[in-house]
């Protein structure tokens, strides 16, 4: 019988039992997963579900027992586990335990997609994606500055800066400095093939997504870390004469940008004067981080070993709150700080899976080649925006780690797991 006379019964049911069918889609899930997460977070979840629903039937039980014991995946495990025990000792309501939960939940996701993309040929395939995503987020960025009425964001709730189409600056600067300086690799290996077009139209993109952050709109946090990621690339793929080059090029352009950007400007001066003003008793965004650290470290030395439990950190600051002004009197669930918001909860315990896990995925991404730098470049971005944020548990920015050092990972597994890896063009 032939394909076009097989019964759509029939033809259904041999695609069902067909492992090949349900690894194409679950790559376009993931495609259409990273794609959507500029912009929606209700897709996120649903593609986030329906990626773990596709990717079931394709998973050799034995082998992928056999890899949770590895610390990349035993690590991200063991904080969502530490979270649900957590649960146990917590004085908050259950509500609250189990909402605090959930943050962690995505970092199941972990294993699943190193399992898949040990497999896929397609990992490259969702890295575009996102990329392209940004620029078309990038673009509405540009029109919403010259035409704010076009915005989807509300007036008046507090977050509806100018260049923000959909979610927040902090999300967006995240996303745009990711890939502005993910984008500098494959720059500099198409220049030393000689392949110019190309790595200008890369090139053009990294300049477009830095502009913006320079006149547009972006978050302090970004502006911390873009260098700290711009040194990593320079120590790792650039010989030292290049190195001191490109850095008296990156200063002579941050000159001009200082000189040409009101935003810059207020965005660095602001820090300092910021906690001045808190000194004196004002309320400011630097003075409340500073004040969220303070009795941050209280808590945990309260409970240094398990903690306060799972979703206590609000009820903590209720009670430190009682009877204070200003700053201090700040109800926070998150004290914006990802290692502190572990230890309050969990405790040196939750610090030690913590950074296991970021140890661990940092180690995996030693070698050379695209992936290799990109999961080690998401993996960088996270721990020092962790340090302003608690990034790890921000739906957002988790899922950019989530699938950052997922797909990156799965294919620098697969690499690693079947031949010597080549080494790479920009190295």
């Amino acid at each position: 019988m032939s394909a076009a006379a097989e019964p759509i019964g029939a033809l259904l049911a041999r695609r069902w039992r067909d492992p090949a069918a349900w690894m194409t889609t679950a790559d376009i899930v993931a495609v259409l997963l990273a794609a959507s997460l500029p912009w929606s977070t209700s897709l996120v979840g649903i593609f986030g579900v329906a990626l773990v629903v596709v990717k079931l039937p394709t998973i050799d039980a034995s082998d992928f027992a056999a890899s949770l014991k590895r610390p990349i995946c035993a690590a991200p495990i063991a904080l969502f586990a530490l979270a649900l025990v957590g649960t146990l000792w917590s004085d908050a309501r259950w509500g609250m335990r189990f909402y605090a939960v959930a943050p962690t939940a995505k970092l199941l996701l972990l294993p699943l997609l190193f399992h898949h993309f040990r497999r896929s040929e397609r990992g490259l395939w969702v890295l575009i994606a996102f990329l392209a995503s940004c620029v078309a987020l990038l673009a509405m960025s540009w029109i919403v500055w010259f035409f704010p009425d076009l915005t989807l964001k509300a007036r008046g709730t507090g977050v509806d800066s100018p260049g923000i189409f959909v979610k927040n600056y902090i999300d967006q600067s995240q996303e745009f400095a990711l890939c502005a300086v993910a984008l500098a690799f494959p720059i500099v290996s198409l220049a030393r093939e000689k392949r110019t077009a190309l790595a200008l139209l890369l090139a053009a993109l990294s300049l477009g997504f830095l502009t913006n952050m320079i006149f547009v709109i972006v978050s302090r946090t970004a502006l911390i870390t873009i260098p700290i990621m711009l040194a990593v690339f320079a120590v790792l793929h650039l010989r030292w004469q290049t190195s001191v080059a490109v850095l008296a090029g990156a200063l002579v352009l941050t000159a001009l940008a200082w000189g040409a950007s009101p935003l810059l400007r207020e965005k660095i001066t602001s820090i300092g004067q910021q906690y001045e003003l808190s000194r004196e008793g004002n309320v400011t965004s630097v003075g409340e981080r500073l004040e969220f650290w303070r009795k941050s470290l209280l808590f945990f030395s309260e409970a240094p070993i398990k903690g306060h439990g799972t979703g206590s950190t609000e009820g903590l600051f209720e009670k430190a709150a009682a009877g204070q002004t200003g700053a201090a009197a700040e109800v926070i669930r998150n004290p914006h700080n990802q290692t502190l918001n572990v230890a309050v909860q969990w405790g040196v315990l939750g610090v030690i899976v913590l950074y296991a896990m970021w140890l661990s995925h940092l180690w995996m991404f030693r070698g050379e080649g695209l992936f290799n730098w990109i999961g080690l470049l998401v993996v960088v971005q996270n721990i020092f925006t962790s340090l302003f944020n608690s990034h790890i548990f921000d739906f957002h920015e988790g899922w950019m780690y989530v699938l950052g050092v997922g797909i990156a990972g799965g294919v620098v597994l697969k690499a690693s797991g079947t031949s010597k890896a080549p080494p790479s063009d920009a190295s």
